[in-house]
């Protein structure tokens, strides 16, 4: 949809020891001699520039590559020379960490070199035979190349390596070795030959018994009895090591060091690298595993409906299929392997042939029978509970004889209900208690009270034990053939998932799978580069859904945030499912004297508005502000203060007639705490906070820099103080570290903390150009600009321009009237892809590195088929971490099939219960060393729904009953416990969100992640026609959900 014109990368030039001036490519130049089959080095810090040579048949492999026979003697290994004294920390870990660089790439060296002397020339050798020419070469294929590029490194690292005290530099030398075609070239060949290479070796081993006995000698007689299989799977592990050492090195490199830069951009050229490598094992692999499968099946169809261009596997895995008796024992449980495509659902037994012995020289891929296959539309995952029979009448009890009996998990809920029945009576009993006119003993309401607090316990109880029972169990409703009368019928089956992790990726792959089956996104993306070729949906954005906002016509959505909250309690399939959790704000502007925000619920799959806020002015800008952890030595003054003295988050609205309000987050009502005004009154166009300062873009081209009060997370109105940065407005802010850049016209001004030191630089050659947006991802900033279809990348540390995009789109994208050059009004950085939006309504995203590098352009770019019929006002990403209590297996979780039975008392009974104590503890930065402090409300509220602003009562028997009498050690209720709550996905329960926790305590983070865009109308685009959707003038709001990811 759109082409992208590179004007290259500017990387400063580099001053090697001894030498003058030596530009970034750093090329190594060899040069063939005629009588000679080997190379002499030209200049000792250059890469391997590619010659292409005469082949034949036989040599096809080689084509394009020179046999480079490099002498140990002549280029020695790198070595490092010994330590020098006075060296700093940082220079002693840098040090080290190159020693780490050198003996790795040594040791890869040495593996690669290995295959081809130790396995590939026996095998090749005409008195061996074993295996003939044509077998041995496809295994061993690309290893050579591969070992010549690594050859040409070990050169220049040595080169660099015993000059390392005085130039203390490595990142260019990276860049320079692994940015060319040819090595993404050879490792791409290599990768997609390994799934093959692995089966002619597997092949090979059942078929010829010597080559069995050949490996078998080679692995008992190396000193590391390592297989040829380890020793092949070490080219595809090789980037990501390079990329573990250079982060390390990144830490230990000082802002100001002349090696900052060029390591920024070695990771990302590495961190590319390895992205695209990892993309064609993917793929590979998913080709290989669909082959298998197609081979495997009986079922011509399927099987050729398997071997079909249009078939794409998302995700497949090992699970344990268990069957339950009458009394919720497990019968039986059996291996599966689950194929999820991208229309239907495969579960297929494995039978795993073969000789035992080979399985340890190389993995052996199983062959598969189907046991059933399912259209995927027509399959649903069907939580613990929700099958369940539920009385929507709390007043009546339902007949015993007509509920079913549930058996293995379902059983909990069954047992839960019975706890709430019995709740919801003791109640009862306690308020007719309470009109007895007479006094008697043990019949009163305390002892009522009581009754209900234990009650209340119970039922947490038994919902962690769902929770649990949830939590590694997929159970699925199944279509099977219909009945005689023809109504359909489905099977329920039930999989056992390896972690609560697993279980969490398989429920939203099967969600985002059916989104990827409707019309908006098949396709929803085009190639911008290409000739129209289109992205499978699945491994796009999705088109989740899309609404209507802001009734009124005259409002302009201006702009946008995300407030996130963590819900500890939402259902664990509504986690893996929902949006992001939190709530969006969307600001809006009409006339001088209106503006509105209104706030949108994120805990479901489609946005749902809970509350609207009128303003004396329109919103130019929004800015949520993370309460403050206080140090070390606050933590000790505030430990007195009552948690009702904190303000919490809050959300800073900037207004055109120049007011600043500050309101309290969803969760605390969406109080207005404060309002002040800039001392020149003038409109208040941007604003951004930092840890201890607030910063107001303003209309006359000053910045307003507003303080913390003393001892409050509220600003100080009277701490403003202006830093001047040019004439014209402040159109955009951007905070970095403990500085912010400010754009006025076409240059950009950083100020620096509270000393607000500036220094300016020159976005645009064009002065009347002005900076409109800035994002920032690693250690680069993109900017867009007021005019003009380019986008600019400067570095964070230098300030230096080291990219530039141009932007022009397919003018058939174009609705009559936006002919003209395409503007920029939009940009956003989100899990690899910076989203650029456009004056023309089209959205477009271009691949950029995820780690600490420099977020340079390093792929096509694709063009949304769904855009905005006027221009896309903004683009706001939604993010959430799963709790981690999601991801925790405890015992209650490995026990639950014990559990079922209903046992509850003893030892188990006793631990339940302390970890049912533990979950209702949640951090709290107020609490000295992160300890959580005491617990508050976190119960699920069946029926009664506990909240001072929904409808209900109170879960005690007397309503006025103060929250301090309740023991201490269960969960009490206070006004502040019932602010907003939200649904999980039994409508009868209401569950409330608490503030997301900074640091999560296991081990993987698990991210939500959706991106909404603003703008007016729907329309899809195509090669011929335009379709609008609705009113063009409708503001409406695009959602994009992303897959869940897990990182460390």
């Amino acid at each position: 949809g759109c082409q992208f014109h590179h004007q290259g990368v500017r990387q400063p030039q580099t001053r090697t020891q001894g030498e003058g001036w030596v530009g970034p490519g750093l090329e190594l130049h060899y040069i063939l001699r005629p009588c000679e089959n080997r190379a002499v080095l030209v200049d000792r810090q250059m890469s391997l520039k590619v010659c292409h040579c005469h082949h034949t048949e036989e040599s096809d492999d080689d084509a394009g590559y020179l046999d480079v026979m490099v002498s140990e003697v002549k280029h020695p290994p790198p070595q490092l020379s010994p330590m020098p004294k006075g060296l700093s920390t940082q220079q002693i870990i840098r040090r080290h960490i190159v020693g780490s660089i050198v003996q790795s790439e040594r040791s890869y060296v040495d593996s690669l070199k290995r295959i081809l002397v130790e396995y590939q020339k026996p095998l090749l050798e005409p008195e061996a035979r074993i295996l003939s020419d044509k077998k041995v070469r496809p295994i061993f294929y690309r290893l050579r190349e591969i070992l010549q590029c690594h050859s040409m490194f070990q050169i220049a690292l040595a080169s660099r390596v015993a000059e390392w005290d005085l130039s203390e530099k490595i990142g260019d030398l990276f860049v320079a070795s692994f940015s060319k075609s040819m090595v993404l070239d050879v490792y791409s060949d290599y990768v997609n030959n390994f799934t093959n290479a692995m089966a002619l070796i597997k092949k090979a081993c059942i078929s010829k018994p010597a080559f069995l006995e050949f490996l078998k000698k080679k692995q008992v007689s190396s000193p590391d009895r390592i297989t040829l299989y380890g020793l092949m799977v070490k080219p595809i592990q090789r980037f990501p090591q390079f990329i573990l050492l250079l982060q390390d090195m990144l830490k230990n490199t000082p802002r100001a060091h002349p090696d900052r830069l060029p390591l920024q951009l070695a990771l990302t050229e590495l961190e590319t690298l390895a992205e695209r490598l990892n993309e064609q094992k993917r793929v590979a692999d998913q080709v290989a595993e669909i082959q298998q499968l197609a081979r495997s099946i009986g079922d011509r169809q399927l099987s050729k409906l398997l071997n079909s261009d249009q078939r794409q596997l998302i995700l497949c895995e090992v699970l344990i299929e268990t069957v339950y008796g009458e009394k919720g024992q497990v019968l039986k449980s059996k291996e599966r392997k689950v194929f999820l495509l991208n229309d239907t659902l495969i579960c297929a037994n494995i039978n795993v042939k073969g000789p035992p012995d080979i399985s340890s020289l190389v993995p052996i891929g199983p062959k598969y029978t189907v046991k059933w296959s399912a259209p995927l539309l027509q399959t649903q995952v069907v939580e613990v509970g929700q099958e369940s029979f539920q009385s929507k009448d709390t007043g009546k009890r339902p007949n015993v004889a007509n509920v079913p009996v549930f058996l293995g998990p379902p059983r909990l809920y069954q047992e839960l209900e019975e706890l709430q029945h019995d709740l919801y009576v003791v109640e009862n009993i306690t308020l007719l208690v309470g009109t007895l006119q007479g006094t008697y003993q043990n019949l009163n309401t305390t002892v009522g009270q009581d009754w209900c607090l234990a009650l209340q316990r119970l039922i947490h109880i038994k919902d962690e034990q769902i929770q649990c029972a949830n939590k590694c169990r997929l159970r699925l409703a199944v279509p099977g053939k219909p009945d005689k009368s023809g109504r359909p019928v489905s099977f329920m089956v039930v999989f056992n998932t390896p972690s609560p992790l697993s279980k969490i990726s398989w429920v939203n792959r099967l969600h985002l799978a059916k989104i990827a089956k409707r019309e908006e996104n098949t396709p929803g993306w085009v190639f911008a580069e290409d000739d129209g070729k289109t992205r499978h949906p699945f491994w796009c954005p999705l088109l989740a859904c899309r609404l209507p906002i802001f009734s009124s016509k005259t409002q302009d959505q201006k702009t946008a945030l995300h407030n996130p909250v963590q819900c500890a309690l939402l259902a664990f399939s509504a986690a893996s499912t929902s949006l992001p959790q939190g709530y969006l704000w969307v600001a809006s502007g009409g006339d001088r004297n209106h503006g509105q925000v209104e706030i949108f619920s994120l805990n479901r799959s489609m946005p749902r508005m809970v509350k609207s806020i009128q303003m004396g002015a329109p919103v130019l800008c929004l800015d949520h502000v993370m309460e403050p952890c206080p140090t070390e030595e606050e933590g000790e003054a505030e430990a007195a203060v009552k948690s009702t003295a904190r303000t919490g988050n809050t959300i800073c609205v900037g207004l055109q007639d120049g007011n600043i309000h500050v309101y309290g987050t969803v969760d605390t009502s969406t109080q207005c705490l404060l309002t002040f005004s800039n001392p020149d009154s003038c409109p208040v166009l941007c604003l951004k906070h930092s840890a201890s300062f607030l910063f107001a873009g303003l209309g006359n081209g000053k910045v307003s820099v507003y303080a913390r009060k003393s001892g409050e997370g509220l600003w100080d109105p009277e701490s403003c103080r202006l830093v001047t940065v040019g004439s014209g407005p402040i159109r955009t802010l951007l905070t970095l570290e403990n500085a912010v850049w400010a754009s006025c016209a076409n240059h950009v001004t950083v100020i620096q903390g509270s000393s607000l030191h500036t220094q300016s630089f020159d976005a645009h050659p064009e002065p009347l150009v002005s900076v409109s947006h800035m994002v920032r991802a690693g250690g680069g900033v993109w900017m867009a600009f007021s005019e003009g279809s380019s986008i600019r990348l400067f570095h964070t540390e230098t300030l230096e321009h080291l990219q530039e995009i141009n932007i022009s789109t397919r003018s058939t994208f174009l609705s009559p009237g936006q002919q003209g050059s395409v503007r920029v009004t939009s940009l956003l950085i989100c899990q690899g892809l910076l989203w650029v939006g456009t004056a023309q309504g089209i959205i477009v995203t271009l691949p950029v590195p995820k780690l600490e590098g420099i977020p340079k352009i390093t792929g096509k770019g694709m063009t949304s088929l769904n855009a905005h019929c006027g221009p896309v006002d903004f683009l706001v990403v939604t993010s959430s971490t799963l709790s981690p209590d999601m991801l925790k297996r405890d015992s209650v979780c490995e026990t639950a099939d014990q559990a079922n039975g209903g046992a509850g008392g003893g030892e188990a009974g006793e631990r339940r219960n302390e970890l049912s104590q533990e979950s209702l503890s949640q951090p709290d930065c107020s609490s000295p060393q992160g300890e959580p402090t005491k617990a508050k409300g976190m119960l699920l509220q069946y029926r009664l729904r506990s909240t001072t602003q929904l409808p209900g009562k109170l879960l005690t028997a007397e309503p006025d009953q103060s929250p301090c009498d309740a023991p201490p050690e269960t969960p009490e209720h206070s006004p502040e416990d019932g602010s907003i709550y939200e649904l999980s996905e039994d409508p009868e329960v209401w569950v409330r969100g608490q503030p997301p926790a900074r640091e999560g305590r296991g081990k993987d983070k698990v991210t939500s992640a959706a991106v909404f865009s603003g703008g007016r109308g729907f329309r899809r685009l195509g090669e011929e026609t335009i379709a609008a959707n609705g009113d063009p003038d409708e503001s409406t709001l695009m959602v994009w959900q992303l897959p869940l990811t897990v990182s460390p």
